[in-house]
């Protein structure tokens, strides 16, 4: 079981990427009073672990009472996840000195949706739930996406210092290498669905 609890930790690391979503935070939050900016952060990580919940105990049900497997859905899913990776490979990363934006509640969008419990995290949530063995496994399905919402949190938190330490050239680094993970685990997805079709 703990095999299953670090795979599903790494994807989920990999997939909402929290040094990323910290430097994005940062961007978007920049000149704002601390008080304001823990209070932005825990509001939107609590819609995303609330979103990620729901879809790890009732995402397969739904899924089959629309008529579609979860081989199907693996090969939406990866093509999905690729999609994403691909846009970390080749996006811009962010400006050294991003300009302050007046988004007014950013707590959910854009942080807990699409950045954090997007649709390439509730795909991996509902994949990763249906291969868990019994209710134990789904737990540490859950247990992981929550580990790397924590990561997030306090990765927002200290956005400052993160940017600071990694710089734009360090930013770029991750986001790639990153990309590069996602891709080949949404390959793996796609060629899991490909198999068990046909």
């Amino acid at each position: 079981m703990s095999t299953a609890f670090l795979n599903a930790l790494a994807s989920y690391f990999v997939v909402i990427d929290p040094i990323g979503a910290a430097l994005i935070f940062y961007s978007l939050t920049i000149g704002r009073p601390f008080a304001s900016r823990l209070k932005t952060i825990v509001k939107s990580m609590s819609i995303a672990a609330g979103i990620i919940l729901l879809f790890a105990w009732v995402g397969e049900t739904l899924l089959t009472a629309l008529g579609i497997s979860m081989d199907a859905l693996r090969i939406a899913g990866g093509i999905l996840l690729f999609n994403t990776a691909f846009r970390m490979i080749t996006s811009a990363p962010l400006p050294d000195k991003p300009t302050e934006r007046t988004l007014g509640d950013i707590s959910v969008y854009p942080l807990a949706i699409p950045l954090t419990a997007g649709p390439g995290t509730l795909t991996l949530t509902v994949l990763l739930s249906a291969d868990a063995e019994g209710l134990l496994g789904q737990w540490l399905v859950i247990a992981a996406a929550f580990s790397v919402l924590g990561l997030v949190l306090i990765g927002a938190l200290m956005a400052t210092q993160i940017r600071r330490l990694v710089g734009q050239t360090g930013d770029e680094i991750i986001q790639r290498l990153l990309g590069v993970i996602l891709a080949a685990l949404a390959i793996q997805f796609v060629a899991n669905g490909i198999n068990g079709l046909f």
